[in-house]
């Protein structure tokens, strides 16, 4: 079966940004009083939306620490984001993007950013902007692991779902996926550890963009899955 639409989360499975996010509510939960979290709890946090990810990161703040919280992370991430040069992607991803762009694939963005926090990373990647056809925020529909961004996605492109593919670093974007009855590929280099992927029984497990590329312009058949991590 060839997929006509592949559906991307952002953070962790196309931009490297996880250490700039770690740093950023790391250094907003100092300032306020909180104490430093763990890079693991924030890294376990990163896919959710920005309310549902504080919420599962400090349970039990009250309505006004919780938006403070929100407010000085914002504030630091995107201090760091504008600083920088332009969009870290991770290796082989513009390449990769821009192969399946050529073959005819139908890309699409789900992500747990903002719209906001979305189109501030494309504004820097132009060469890989004009791609994506269609993207969901968590900050307009309902964040992962509802199935509501990906169900809208599906609507815009007048994509089955039989049709589509959710490729992620966390168990919300499989998660969202499996929901969905939504064919998923996770990727091992994001927040996430394969073997916590596994759990939401993913097509496979890519160690690399390249592979996944590959694996995709040969037809992404199920009986060709090439370097997958072992259920």
């Amino acid at each position: 079966m060839r997929y006509r639409l592949v559906i991307f989360d952002w953070d962790g499975t196309l931009m490297d940004s996880v250490a700039r996010i770690v740093a950023a509510m790391q250094r907003a939960g100092r300032e306020l009083g909180m104490g430093e979290f763990a890079p693991q709890q924030v890294r376990d946090i990163v896919g959710l939306g920005l309310p549902e990810a504080i919420s599962t990161l400090a349970p039990g703040l009250c309505p006004e620490r919780a938006e403070a919280l929100r407010q000085r992370y914002v504030e630091h991430f995107v201090a760091a984001e504008t600083q920088a040069p332009d969009t870290r992607f991770f290796s082989g991803v513009e390449e990769g993007l821009g192969a399946l762009h050529r073959q005819g694939m139908r890309l699409a963005v789900a992500t747990g950013k903002s719209r906001r926090g979305l189109d501030r990373a494309l504004d820097k990647a132009a060469g890989v902007a004009g791609f994506f056809e269609a993207s969901r925020t968590a900050d307009l529909t309902r964040s992962k692991p509802d199935p509501l961004m990906l169900a809208e996605l599906l609507e815009e492109t007048g994509v089955d779902v039989e049709q589509a593919l959710m490729v992620g670093d966390s168990e919300y974007d499989l998660a969202m996926a499996r929901a969905l009855g939504m064919d998923a590929v996770g990727v091992a280099w994001g927040v996430h550890a394969p073997q916590r992927l596994m759990r939401q029984a993913p097509l496979w497990v890519c160690e690399d963009f390249a592979a996944l590329v590959d694996w995709l312009g040969g037809g992404a058949m199920r009986s060709r899955i090439p370097g997958a991590v072992a259920m």
